[in-house]
């Protein structure tokens, strides 16, 4: 027997034809002449009209379906504007592949158990949709990155030393030693810019940072890039370009899947570069006019970055932090060492950064001295430092957090609906 998908029925042109469809019940429902089921699989949903008199062994089978049941079912196509997608079978035979317990997810359930049952859940129509847009972002990042003469490459989960900070490693037994899940590819992409000059990753990363917002995970994917001879301005270029790119690609091909968040597909298509450019002085200076008190040398925070872009319908850049507010691998900028040539993009409607990235220190010795004004252990960078000694060269590069570009572009309230199973302070399990 030859099965089909949903969205085959419902694009094709099959009304009249016989029709086999298999997946799971959505939602099932009837009276005593006539039975209606509504099948989902993973590609849509579809309604399943069966009648009595027409089919009456299908018909007692209908009668003690149960949600979330598994099914095959033969019918003829029918054109009715009235059910989901304006198609429905009419069956004419019906098969339980497996019957369903009660299924335990009912409406109005709490967040923590809807947590709990995060491997049922993900069978509801919205975080399957969400599921198949992440799916695109993450083509549609290869395919930018390889039509432009990006190479993939891939760093290690394990590793020695921080990127980001100390205070944010996962440590862990190591065999006889310790090590650490990585917060960032960034240190093990820089060292291949030397070989392949332009590479790109994405990955896990991991950061223990005991914070329960709507917009953290400790276990995350990201996006990174690091490239030889790029300096800040030509970085911002790609990360505008690669933003752009991607809510195109996704507009595109999913404008059904995004009217389930109300999002309309052609504002995506307006998220067009060049995006506005402002300096981190002036991010301050206009959260003092909007009555923000905030003291100049330290990193923007989520109240700033919410009322920076709130009124913004595009991502907007803040560039040249202060150096004490960012990480020591920034470079200084040559006209003013007291801020460096990093950048951050920011999300409109308050939804914050979504990407981080900058110049990075390409000198030996102005590295040395950042890494011991940390009051780190130049001993543990020793092979990152290595890079400065041998062909040096001025290069640049950026992390994106996958799971925040999603939250943006759909507007969820909450990250942890990003993704399949969430990681959060309180939470490793399922």
């Amino acid at each position: 027997m030859n099965f089909i998908h949903v969205q085959d029925v419902l694009q094709g042109n099959l009304v009249g034809q016989q029709t086999n469809l298999r997946g799971w019940v959505y939602r099932a429902r009837g009276t005593k002449k006539m039975r209606f089921i509504i099948l989902r699989d993973s590609t849509g949903i579809i309604q399943l009209t069966v009648v009595r008199e027409e089919a009456p062994e299908a018909f007692a089978v209908a009668k003690k379906i149960t949600i979330e049941s598994a099914i095959e079912v033969t019918g003829i196509v029918r054109k009715d504007e009235r059910s989901p997608g304006g198609h429905e079978l009419q069956v004419q035979s019906l098969n339980i592949i497996h019957p369903a317990e009660t299924f335990p997810i009912t409406k109005d359930q709490s967040v923590s158990f809807l947590l709990n049952k995060r491997h049922l859940w993900l069978r509801s129509q919205k975080l399957s949709h969400v599921m198949k847009i992440r799916a695109t972002l993450f083509r549609a990042f290869t395919d930018w990155f390889n039509n432009r003469g990006w190479i993939q490459v891939h760093g290690p989960m394990f590793t020695g030393s921080a990127v980001e900070g100390g205070a944010t490693l996962f440590n862990l037994k190591y065999f006889d030693g310790q090590a650490y899940l990585t917060q960032s590819s960034q240190f093990y992409l820089e060292t291949l810019i030397f070989s392949l000059e332009k590479v790109w990753t994405v990955a896990p990363s991991f950061r223990a940072e005991k914070s329960r917002t709507t917009r953290h995970l400790t276990e995350f994917w990201m996006l990174e890039c690091e490239a030889a001879y790029m300096g800040l301005q030509e970085l911002m270029r790609v990360e505008e370009e690669l933003v752009s790119y991607c809510c195109e690609v996704i507009a595109k091909t999913h404008a059904k899947e995004l009217e389930v968040f109300n999002i309309k597909a052609d504002d995506l298509l307006k998220v067009q570069p060049p995006f506005k450019r402002i300096s981190y002085t002036e991010a301050v200076e206009v959260l003092s006019k909007k009555g923000i008190e905030f003291e100049w040398g330290t990193d923007l925070g989520t109240e700033e970055e919410r009322v920076l872009t709130q009124d913004e319908d595009l991502p907007i850049f803040v560039h040249s932090y202060p150096k004490e507010a960012k990480a020591f691998y920034h470079s200084p900028n040559p006209e003013d060492p007291k801020i460096v040539d990093c950048v951050d993009l920011l999300a409109p409607k308050g939804y914050g950064e979504i990407i981080g990235g900058g110049q990075r220190i390409h000198d030996l010795d102005i590295l040395l001295d950042r890494i011991k004004a940390e009051n780190l252990n130049p001993a543990d960078y020793e092979w990152y430092v290595d890079l400065r000694r041998y062909g040096s060269v001025p290069h640049a590069g950026m992390g994106l957090g996958v799971e925040r570009v999603i939250r943006w572009i759909l507007e969820l309230e909450n990250i942890r609906d990003t993704i399949a199973y969430p990681r959060t302070i309180n939470r490793t399990y399922p």
